[in-house]
């Protein structure tokens, strides 16, 4: 947004201002909050500090520096209730998992490490958040963040008093960080629809089985080398000699994995199905199969789910979805989902292919927004900045899925073809 464009919503922006920074308690940090918000919105290269305050005309670099980095307002009652207002203008299908890397240089901002960064898709030196969005093939949010903490920060004092990551805040691996979010959620009463995520996610069977003992259905990517029984596959006991333990109910054949089971259908087992996208109708091949999820993991926790020799060897039965491009040798994806066995494959496949939208608008949440542009090192200051880049993400949103929304799009912001997931 250019700063005409900023002056004319500056009624608008106080109204919404003032609703989700209601739990802020003193008048000119809301102030400071109005001014941050219109300097990430307002257009710039770097939303950094220093560079906002200089466009903005009431921009003062010191105030914004202590409201963003010294002050001690809290940021969750601020998300809580952009998530709680957002949820209804949005009307998820689903709820997206997913995390974002914040490459840096050194070693004393919070949480840096030497990790998998998918914003440069290699091992390097980042910061890693994982996020929880409200997702529809319109629009998208961010309800939640959470700063992942590496074991070496976990156990190492001087980094943590210098950054002020609190006392009770510890190494927790992302997939628990995810399911943490979303019982956070659940406690504002917001529940999801469904949830989705990439393979990183997907693929931990511990994962599956938190979303499934919390009820909620899933639609998740795996990779090729998962491993399922047939759904028909019926496990059996061998004969007890007598000697020893008795025998364990078993599969009698190997699992097999997904692609080769996959590939062992045929081309001619795949259905064309896809949703109308923005540059015409979004073309590829699909089969939906009925299967086991087969391996050590899955089998202790099919068995802790049962109780003390309750089971029977029977693992869980769920959907293996399958997609298979025209042109392509072989299957190229595959999701497991645990939605009811008679969901059509198009409304698997929408919500498998839903995570576009939050692709989409992650481009606005850093490049036009600038979510990774933080400069500060400490825990307050990145929930912050966070929490603000959310609430200007979700002003603008509000804007666009307004009738006769008058705020142009910017070019980050316009539709165009979604990348494809895995």
């Amino acid at each position: 947004m250019d700063a005409h464009e900023v002056n004319r919503a500056r009624a608008k922006l106080a109204l919404f201002v003032a609703d989700v920074f209601t739990s802020v308690p003193r008048k000119d940090q809301r102030a400071k909050g109005d001014c941050y918000l219109r300097g990430l919105m307002l257009d710039g290269r770097r939303k950094s500090i220093q560079p906002m305050a200089a466009r903005l005309p009431d921009g003062n670099e010191q105030n914004l520096q202590q409201f963003v980095n010294q002050s001690t307002w809290d940021p969750v009652p601020v998300r809580r209730r952009i998530a709680q207002r957002m949820v209804p203008k949005v009307g998820p299908d689903a709820w997206a998992v997913d995390d974002v890397s914040f490459p840096k240089d050194g070693r004393m901002s919070v949480a840096v490490a030497h990790q998998y960064c998918g914003a440069l898709g290699k091992q390097a030196n980042c910061q890693v958040a994982v996020s929880v969005h409200a997702v529809s093939d319109t629009a998208s949010c961010p309800l939640q963040w959470r700063l992942f903490v590496p074991q070496e920060w976990a156990d190492d004092p001087v980094r943590r008093r210098k950054t002020g990551i609190p006392e009770e805040i510890g190494h927790r691996e992302k997939w628990r960080l995810a399911l943490d979010t979303i019982d956070e959620l659940a406690g504002w009463g917001l529940v999801p629809p469904a949830v989705v995520a990439d393979a990183g996610y997907g693929q931990n069977a511990d994962f599956r089985d938190g979303l499934e003992r919390r009820s909620i259905g899933y639609v998740v990517a795996i990779r090729s080398d998962v491993t399922v029984h047939p759904h028909d596959a019926q496990p059996t006991t061998p004969t007890w000699s007598g000697n020893g333990r008795k025998p364990q109910p078993r599969y009698r054949d190997k699992p097999l994995p997904v692609a080769a089971l996959a590939a062992g259908h045929g081309r001619q087992a795949f259905d064309v199905t896809w949703r109308e996208g923005s540059h015409g109708p979004m073309r590829s091949h699909f089969l939906s199969l009925r299967v086991r999820p087969a391996g050590i993991k899955s089998r202790r926790l099919a068995q802790a789910a049962a109780g003390p020799g309750g089971w029977e060897g029977v693992l869980p039965e769920v959907t293996l979805l399958v997609e298979w491009p025209i042109g392509a040798e072989a299957p190229t994806d595959y999701w497991l989902s645990n939605l009811p066995a008679g969901t059509p494959v198009a409304e698997l496949v929408r919500l498998a292919k839903i995570r576009w939208r939050i692709e989409h608008d992650y481009r606005e949440l850093k490049h036009g927004l600038g979510l990774d542009h933080f400069e500060g090192r400490s825990w307050n200051g990145w929930h912050h900045h966070v929490t603000l880049v959310t609430a200007a993400h979700a002003y603008l949103t509000e804007q666009r899925l307004a009738p006769k929304a008058d705020t142009a799009d910017s070019p980050s912001t316009r539709p165009s073809t979604p990348s494809k997931t895995s």
